[in-house]
């Protein structure tokens, strides 16, 4: 027995031994391991007439960022934009027809210009502003529609192109610009509607639709709109397409199963030809507001579950966490309606409603 707890007493000094370093030097890994994690912050923004509502936020690195929407003025909608120079929000109104009742849509960066959709009063024009000269502002100009529509569905620009998609009382309007005038394109027979477009170059645009037989995806080619053959889940529509650089594609949409919508993702390869979809565990999220973060996963708001703070979903490959906005004393809905890869970071632009007031604007940022 003497034997034996001899070795027990040893065994268990051993063990002492060598667990010792590990207690000592554990706290202060989890403590730089906590300190280094990215966290959200607040960015104020002035101001708007409220309620407000936010169209869309681009940016084209950390020092430059527009977001767009709309406010409610006395005599009706009045339109919105901000500008992000890498340290605050400030507004613009020096662009035409800021003063005019319209909206404000998407935002897109063609070349050293900045290319905005503008609803002046029921007449849709595309808003361009130079780059301007070294420590200058640049100027606003704009570029009229051939003719007013009773809806604009979407924009999209790049470099040599342009395109706007709504209805007349004909039906469907697919509106191409090619820098020096304005052409109607036409679509696949039985596509009823378009309810989005993006193009990676003036030879490579999609667009979702609405057709006969459901939701199709449709691709430009510099000559024609085709079906792109893109194998979507069944009893499904889309919320948007993210084209990169790299010929990658990425669909987000919903499709019901008995009744109930879900979240699906698609990613192409390079080539465009294969196809993966996953269900991330984001309930019926719309994924309209879905970006290609800095760290290379996929980033998009989602319902949050406390009043006070948003909350934001990271997807990259099959896993999905979520974190948190920071803390609005008083509120009771704090709703990021954009995102946006700034460099580095990940901006966010939205609206945030504080107890007894209208929803108004809010901004929030994830460095690091």
């Amino acid at each position: 027995m003497n034997g034996l707890r001899a070795v027990i007493v040893c065994l268990v000094l051993a063990c002492a031994a060598s667990m010792s370093p590990a207690v000592a030097v554990t706290p202060a890994v989890v403590t730089s391991a906590r300190a280094a994690t990215p966290s959200w912050s607040a960015l104020p923004v002035p101001a708007a007439a409220p309620p407000v509502t936010v169209s869309d936020l681009a940016a084209r690195g950390p020092d430059e960022a527009w977001a767009t929407g709309y406010e409610q003025a006395a005599d009706g909608l009045r339109p919105m934009l901000y500008r992000w120079d890498g340290t605050v929000w400030s507004r613009d109104t020096a662009f035409p027809g800021a003063g005019e009742p319209g909206l404000l849509g998407k935002v897109q960066f063609v070349g050293k210009e900045v290319w905005i959709f503008h609803n002046r009063d029921g007449a849709g024009e595309i808003l361009r502003r130079s780059a301007g000269a070294p420590g200058e502002p640049g100027e606003w100009s704009a570029v009229p529609l051939p003719q007013t529509l009773w809806t604009y569905q979407d924009f999209a620009a790049v470099p040599g192109a342009a395109w706007v998609v709504g209805e007349d009382d004909t039906g469907l309007k697919v509106l191409h610009y090619d820098g020096s005038g304005w052409t109607a394109q036409s679509t696949p027979d039985g596509v009823l509607y378009l309810m989005g477009i993006t193009a990676r170059t003036a030879t490579d645009a999609w667009a979702w639709a609405d057709t006969g037989t459901g939701t199709s995806v449709l691709r430009w080619n510099g000559t024609v709109w085709r079906d792109a053959q893109v194998p979507l889940p069944p009893d499904s529509n889309v919320h948007t397409i993210l084209l990169e650089l790299s010929g990658r594609v990425t669909i987000g949409g919903s499709r019901y199963t008995d009744g109930v919508a879900r979240t699906y993702l698609m990613t192409s390869n390079s080539d465009g030809n294969a196809w993966r979809t996953t269900h991330p565990p984001l309930g019926d999220t719309y994924t309209e507001a879905m970006v290609r973060g800095p760290d290379g996963a996929l980033w998009l708001p989602v319902r949050s579950d406390r009043a006070f703070q948003s909350r934001y979903a990271r997807v990259d490959g099959r896993r999905t966490t979520f974190s948190y906005g920071p803390e609005r004393a008083n509120a009771i809905d704090v709703e990021p309606r954009a995102l946006a890869k700034a460099g580095p970071a990940l901006l966010s632009f939205g609206t945030v409603e504080i107890y007894g007031s209208k929803p108004n604007l809010m901004s929030e940022r994830l460095e690091g």
